[in-house]
């Protein structure tokens, strides 16, 4: 382990680029299914994605689209004219000798993330989005002396969002990696499920004493939220270790080794002209018009940052606010019945619904129930008709589809009784029965109250109003 003095005279400088998956039903530039998650190797392929002589690449019109969105959800707009390029690396996965992408010219430039590290928040600038077709997929089996190249993912429609070198700690990587995840899932622009691969992250790491940049390395394809962060913690004691030593780091790229939980080297990171890019003869230039852009501008959801906003205002702290952004079908649940139903029964519904952001690694499903029947049951805890614990078992039979909590939790037998009468004959014979519990309360021992209340709910079956008992308890006692 490194001497904390010696960490602290690096300088940490991370930079992530992340591949997202666009949500288009065929690929960028073939009429193939675009859903590669259960088909079988090979099947989702044609001509274009073979490579074979005299294939022309035609532009999905569904994916400029959600590029233009993306732009919108990164807080820039795409740009007027862009254009596709040709990438030259020569890998048996890559049929065509080269990856159609975009160099110079690319679909957007500029953006940020706004992250919330230890409290503060942080701007991080994004340095441009390119639009790009994905490669396919090398298969080694275990065992065996070969390898196996599937062409499913081949011409998958990619953006590719590089950010600027702006953050200098692992936290910061995961806080960025995860509220880009938001922002592209909220846009829909993609499903950016990590475990299908929707959303790669290449993390790029390098340490210094000085204000000039040291040499970085660059873990590929880590498909969560946790390995980003453990990718960087680990990258950075490593090249300082190594840096201590006097020996150099060299630029290279790695990959993670998730059951070591390091990294290891893959091959020598190859620079920009290493891939001899040219424009793309077969794809002309992209020119979007104003009222095209103005058009997916007015088109755009409402994002994250506005429901941390609108949430701030129902009572709650920013932790379960993020809490609840974790899954958008949540935060739009919560946000309708604030708007319809008020702060309160948001509150108490977000509660029930939200699964914790912690959880990032794999993808929160959303619980469905309508929004009537939980502003009802929210309706009947508020009233002290029903318990927060008998609230939870009525959910549970709403989530499974049940319409109506009040005739869930008659047939439960769970509603509280408010009939002060009751309740007050039960109260007296709790007393009665309990008498130097009684006197240790009338001595001020409130503590003995809640031994009364249980046996008063004990006595009427769980069904007494818990807050009605505890008065009567009082008014009988003189308190």
């Amino acid at each position: 382990m490194i001497d904390p003095k010696v960490r602290g005279q690096y300088t940490a400088t991370i930079g992530i680029e992340c591949h997202v998956q666009l949500k288009t039903k065929t690929k960028l530039f073939s009429a193939v299914g675009n859903d590669a998650r259960e088909a079988p190797p090979n099947t989702l392929v044609n001509h274009i994605d073979f490579g074979l002589p005299g294939a022309l690449p035609v532009l999905n019109k569904e994916a400029v689209h959600l590029a233009c969105k993306a732009a919108f959800a990164l807080g820039t707009v795409p740009e007027r004219f862009s254009k596709f390029d040709r990438k030259h690396y020569f890998y048996p996965d890559l049929p065509m000798g080269y990856q159609i992408t975009q160099f110079d010219e690319p679909i957007m430039k500029g953006g940020f993330i706004n992250i919330l590290v230890d409290g503060e928040e942080r701007l991080i600038r994004i340095h441009h989005t390119h639009m790009e077709a994905d490669a396919g997929k090398s298969v080694h089996p275990t065992g065996k002396d070969y390898s196996l190249v599937d062409l499913n993912r081949a011409g998958t429609p990619l953006l590719e969002i590089v950010s600027e070198p702006d953050m200098h700690s692992a936290k910061e990587a995961k806080a960025y990696a995860r509220e880009l995840n938001l922002r592209m899932r909220y846009a829909d622009v993609s499903d950016a499920n990590l475990f299908y691969g929707n959303m790669r992250f290449d993390v790029n790491v390098s340490v210094s004493k000085t204000d000039e940049l040291g040499t970085r390395t660059e873990t590929k394809n880590l498909n969560s939220f946790k390995s980003v962060e453990k990718t960087v913690d680990y990258e950075i004691i490593r090249q300082i270790e190594q840096l201590e030593k006097g020996e150099p780091i060299v630029q290279e790229t790695r990959g993670w080794d998730d059951a070591k939980q390091r990294t290891f080297s893959q091959r020598t990171k190859e620079n920009a002209d290493d891939y001899r890019y040219m424009p793309d003869p077969d794809i002309p230039p992209l020119v979007l018009e104003d009222n095209y852009i103005t058009s997916v501008k007015a088109e755009m959801p409402e994002l994250p940052d506005d429901y941390r906003q609108k949430f701030s205002q129902i009572g709650v702290d920013k932790a379960v606010i993020e809490d609840i952004i974790a899954t958008p079908e949540t935060a739009k649940l919560v946000s309708r019945v604030y708007e319809s139903a008020g702060a309160d029964h948001a509150r108490r519904i977000a509660f029930w619904m939200m699964q914790p952001a912690s959880d990032e690694d794999t993808e929160a499903e959303a619980q469905t129930a309508s929004d009537d029947a939980l502003v009802k049951l929210s309706e009947l805890v508020a009233a002290n008709k029903l318990s927060s614990t008998a609230a939870k078992e009525v959910l549970t039979e709403l989530l499974k589809g049940a319409t109506d909590p009040e005739k869930v939790a008659a047939d439960k037998n769970l509603l509280q009784v408010s009939d002060e009468g009751a309740i007050n004959d039960i109260v007296t014979q709790v007393l009665a029965e309990n008498a130097k519990a009684a006197e240790d309360v009338k001595n001020g021992e409130m503590k003995a109250i809640g031994f009364l209340v249980g046996q008063v709910m004990k006595n009427s079956q769980g069904k007494a109003n818990p807050a009605m008992a505890t008065e009567l308890i009082k008014k009988q006692l003189g308190l």
